[in-house]
């Protein structure tokens, strides 16, 4: 079995300190990415880079973002400790287990089965407590909002509406959308009918696929 060693605790130290002069500030955030094993959400034949701020492949023609574009999005959802967070695209599962050590109570779907399936073995045996479904991600989960938080993990060609009506108000959504290279965007909920959207800068996520099964 594979292990978290001194020499991979100090590799994200590293990271960390390279993630601050990139400009995250959000400590809770700096302290999950230096807990999180990313080496352990990755295919062994990467270990050795899996503290790079650079993504890499998880199967499926997937992949496990980079660590700086998942720190950018957390720090943008403010999470606090006890929130409900929705997650699209459970991927690897290392976003998921970076919002569980921020405190949040998460709740993640992946459309990819055997994604699905590596994701929740990794984070029950690493000892992460979360709510997990397979299923298409524009629908989300509303058997469970509405969310504080809603963070969405692949680049959506449109805002998916249900994900939208699953928000709290009050609540923030972070996702990519566009096409090609994706313009990450804020949304918050003002009211029942409004929403306010703020570009935060252009990034390139895999696609959100539409309108498909999920996919065994």
């Amino acid at each position: 079995m594979r292990k978290d060693t001194f020499k991979h605790q100090g590799m994200r130290r590293q990271l960390v300190g390279l993630l601050v002069e990139k400009g995250i500030t959000d400590q809770r955030v700096l302290d999950a990415i230096g807990k999180v094993p990313r080496h352990l959400f990755m295919d062994s034949s990467f270990e050795q880079y899996a503290y790079q701020d650079k993504p890499f492949p998880i199967g499926c023609d997937q992949t496990i973002s980079q660590p700086y574009t998942v720190a950018f999005q957390s720090q943008l959802l403010e999470v606090k400790a006890g929130e409900k967070v929705l997650e699209v695209g459970t991927g690897s599962g290392y976003q998921a287990a970076v919002l569980c050590e921020m405190g949040a109570k998460v709740y993640s779907i992946e459309r990819m089965k055997e994604l699905f399936n590596n994701s929740s073995q990794i984070l029950r045996r690493l000892g992460y407590s979360l709510t997990q479904s397979f299923g298409d991600g524009y629908k989300g989960m509303p058997a469970y909002a509405p969310f504080d938080k809603i963070i969405v993990t692949a680049g959506a060609p449109e805002l998916p509406k249900d994900l939208l009506s699953q928000l709290k108000i009050g609540g923030r959504m972070v996702i990519p959308y566009g096409s090609g290279v994706q313009e990450m965007y804020l949304i918050e909920r003002t009211s029942e009918t409004d929403f306010t959207r703020k570009k935060m800068g252009k990034f390139r996520f895999v696609p959100m696929l539409k309108n498909k099964e999920s996919r065994d």
